[in-house]
């Protein structure tokens, strides 16, 4: 018995093997709700087969990190996986595309597939093998060092192919297809080392409908392209994501501008906002960006955006005129040159007469606003009678509390004026249940 699992250590486990296992009626005895799990009785198969007449068998298939390498007997695949729509093989041990494909091409619904961190280096795709993955709209291969040429002959066979996953994959460069892959939307390519554009310009020749490009943390140095490229590069590109990226200058964030359909941008980490604060990131970013209504996974209101424009003409107000940039000329154009704010003394209040609510009391309370959350717990101990460790605070807005109700002071090192609390606002103290 020890030999067999040693061997079955090396070798790894059937695909069949493992879903009779933990799909069998002894492992997965209750069909849980309508649809969900399906009841297959095989009618084909060897006589004798151990496998067992009856398997509960789900619409999506999780089998991470069970140890297979290999497929198993086919025909029982197809007997018992033809409503299997989503399958999920990652953390496993396939490192044959042949026997990926013996198992894909019996799975006739299948939509998803997930092949992350099985070890795929070494392994090259033929195109006839390629031809099971053709019904296969969401494709995941994430760490698994597919090589590049392997993911064109699949993309060549995947007519229907809509989503690609294909991070920590150390992909440096990749290749252009001479066939394109029209249907492909979202492609998620993260956390490799593309770090020249023109390897990010082959994905518009290769999928040409794009509608989102995930590429963080790839250090991406510049956007090398001129306006009529771009255009014609990505001509649908809705959404995407460059965190961490390399860009280090104006002029590539301006050159998001020609992709005429792009309306959502993540632009966080990147050595050009470094030296900004958080207000001057954002409204200036989104001052350079007139078409994106989304910055960063928040959505710029036209509030928003008039304010950022406004910002962004003071910011330049007193810059020489070559160094000027093309947007400050459009917006002055837009609202004329504007004159310097006044300076207001924007210092944080330094005190508030807060009530502060602790079961049935109701207390009066002026409270110093430059104090920590810990410190207000330390004078509210004599005002509520409990220690501090045993308070819960929450900080109550009175013009929009009952909108969006309280708002709980769990960070004891934040002070209290970063609540922008006012006269009349309340203090809640709930008493920690043991």
């Amino acid at each position: 018995m020890e030999s067999k699992t040693a061997e079955e250590d090396v070798e790894g486990r059937t695909f069949m093997e493992v879903i009779s296992e933990k799909y069998s009626p002894e492992n997965f005895p209750y069909r849980r709700g309508t649809g969900i799990g399906v009841v297959v009785v095989p009618t084909i198969g060897p006589q004798g087969s151990p496998m067992k007449e009856r398997l509960n068998l789900p619409s999506v298939l999780v089998l991470n990190g069970c140890g297979i390498s290999r497929a198993g007997d086919e025909a029982e695949i197809a007997a018992f996986c033809a409503h299997v729509m989503e399958l999920d093989l990652s953390h496993n041990k396939l490192q044959d595309w042949n026997e990926i494909s013996k198992i894909v091409s019996n799975i006739p619904n299948l939509d998803f597939l997930n092949l992350s961190s099985n070890p795929l280096a070494g392994s090259g795709v033929e195109a006839r093998c390629a031809e099971a993955f053709s019904r296969v709209r969401r494709l995941v291969l994430n760490n698994t060092q597919v090589s590049w040429d392997t993911v064109l002959v699949l993309t060549r066979e995947m007519p229907e192919l809509e989503e690609l996953f294909l991070c920590l994959n150390e992909y440096t460069t990749v290749s252009a297809s001479t066939v394109p892959c029209p249907t492909l939307r979202l492609l998620h390519i993260t956390d490799n080392s593309l770090q020249d554009w023109g390897e990010v310009r082959k994905f518009g020749t290769m999928f040409p409908s794009l509608d989102t490009l995930v590429m963080a943390n790839n250090n991406l140095a510049s956007i090398q392209d001129g306006g009529d490229i771009l255009q014609r590069l990505f001509p649908n590109l809705r959404s995407i994501n460059l965190h961490n990226s390399g860009l280090n200058q104006w002029g590539d964030i301006e050159k998001l501008n020609f992709f005429p359909k792009l309306e959502e941008v993540r632009l966080q980490g990147i050595p050009l906002l470094q030296t900004y604060t958080n207000t001057e990131r954002r409204s200036l970013m989104i001052a350079q960006l007139p078409s994106v209504s989304s910055l960063n996974g928040s959505v710029v209101s036209e509030g928003e955006r008039e304010d950022a424009e406004r910002f962004f003409i003071r910011y330049y107000l007193d810059y020489p005129e070559e160094e000027l940039p093309y947007r400050y000329h459009c917006l002055v154009t837009k609202y004329g040159k504007l004159e310097p704010l006044a300076e207001i003394d924007l210092r944080p209040r330094c005190r508030a007469q807060v009530e502060v609510h602790c079961e049935d009391k109701v207390e009066q309370v002026n409270i110093r606003l430059d104090q920590t959350v810990a410190e207000l717990k330390k004078q509210l101990r004599t005002v509520v009678q409990l220690p501090t460790n045993n308070m819960r605070l929450y900080y109550i807005d009175k013009d929009v509390g009952s909108h969006f109700g309280p708002e709980e002071m769990k960070y004891s090192n934040r002070a209290l004026h970063s609540y922008s609390i006012r006269d009349g606002d309340e203090i809640l103290v709930v008493p920690k249940t043991k």
